[in-house]
């Protein structure tokens, strides 16, 4: 029945569909009235506004876990940051240890070159007390003693001599001792500030992956956000359009209301009056093959009949050609599925004989002058697939 295509495009498209299936079309399907259209666009708004709902959820939903990434991120950070900073301060003792253990190894060959140099010293005293002879010799030294006080006077002056030299040998291996401990200790220390910095690089290499993979997810998420928003925008437009055809639908079938109780107060022709022109036959029938080829006959001479009492309504066009060609009333017309019907003379037997009943004036459906497939709340005479009202 009466039809309004949002596009050119859709007519051009189902035009072509129809002619590529033409050789394979044995079934004929029925035409959707505007009342029709108006329930599936309403369906159709109804489906969309779903999908933007599930939309706006899924959205929410990856902001929230967005935001969790985030504060992850930041925490991930701060752990970061802290890590780098006591990775600095062990770069710094490691440097200061280093420069401990090079001074304590500077001390060390200090003190061997200061052995070194009193041992030379030691042996030459020892050489020129005990092994020369004359007055530079240990016994030398004593006998030149003039009386006895002045023999023991040098015999303790040689005995401090002795002392001297044993003393600094003892404070030389303590100080030996001493550097080779604190070395020892120093080199500890070292391997463990080395163990913590590894350790430290590990931790920080791991914290940096994470960094990297929690960067990632947010990236992903946002990414996933921006594709949500989009989709929400898009089903958004797709929403305001079909709001629009909703209400051209709605004015549209509001129309053929009005226009249908127009026709039932209207003045009428009765069928005696109606001249048929020559194909008007052919036309009916094919009109009534495209809107009911597979309804019972009694639905194609309902069919018939609703073509008829437009002719006879003062409210319609007053021939068969004008009432089935009038814009947008029957969509096998626009959609090219009549054109191609006639090309083929596609309709049946049944279709040429509820015609001939139909022109001849035989009604099953009174004065109704609309018909489309049943929906709840839409009342008229029930015959096969089609209500007609």
């Amino acid at each position: 029945m009466k039809v309004s295509h949002r596009r050119s495009v859709a007519v051009l498209l189902a035009a072509a569909v129809v002619i590529a299936s033409a050789a394979s079309m044995s079934r004929p399907v029925y035409a959707e009235t505007t009342l029709e259209r108006l329930q599936k666009a309403k369906e159709e708004k109804e489906k969309t506004e779903d999908a933007k709902e599930d939309t706006e959820n899924r959205k929410d939903s990856l902001e929230i876990t967005q935001n969790s990434l985030l504060g992850q991120l930041s925490t991930l950070n701060d752990e970061l940051a802290q890590i780098s900073t006591n990775l600095e301060g062990i770069e710094a003792d490691i440097t200061a240890k280093e420069s401990e253990i090079a001074q304590t190894e500077a001390e060390l060959e200090e003190a061997i070159r200061v052995q070194d140099e009193q041992y030379v010293n030691m042996k030459l005293r020892i050489k020129a007390m005990y092994e020369q002879g004359g007055t530079d010799g240990y016994l030398g030294i004593l006998f030149s003693a003039a009386s006895f006080s002045e023999f023991l006077n040098k015999s303790d002056y040689i005995d401090r001599i002795h002392a001297y030299d044993r003393k600094m040998l003892q404070q030389f291996q303590d100080t030996c001792k001493y550097v080779e401990e604190t070395k020892v200790r120093l080199n500890a220390e070292l391997a463990a500030l080395n163990d913590l910095r590894a350790k430290a690089e590990e931790e920080k290499n791991r914290v940096d992956g994470l960094v990297s993979q929690t960067s990632a997810n947010v990236a992903s998420y946002r990414s996933q956000i921006a594709d949500a928003e989009a989709t929400i925008d898009a089903l958004e437009s797709m929403i305001d359009e079909q709001e629009q055809d909703i209400a051209a639908l709605q004015k549209q079938y509001e129309e053929e209301l009005a226009k249908s109780r127009l026709a039932a107060q209207s003045k009428w022709r009765d069928i005696s009056e109606v001249t048929f022109e020559e194909g008007d036959r052919k036309l009916m029938a094919n009109i009534i093959y495209c809107e009911a080829g597979a309804e019972p006959y009694a639905g194609q001479v309902a069919v018939g009949a609703v073509v008829v009492n437009r002719v006879l309504s003062s409210v319609y066009p007053n021939t068969v050609v004008g009432v089935v060609y009038q814009n947008r009333q029957f969509s096998p017309v626009a959609s090219g599925r009549l054109a191609l019907a006639l090309a083929n003379d596609s309709a049946t037997a049944s279709c040429y004989q509820a015609a001939d009943e139909a022109m001849s004036g035989v009604t099953n459906v009174g004065q109704c002058v609309y018909f489309r497939t049943p929906i709840p709340g839409l009342e008229g005479i029930r015959i096969g697939g089609h209500i007609f009202y």
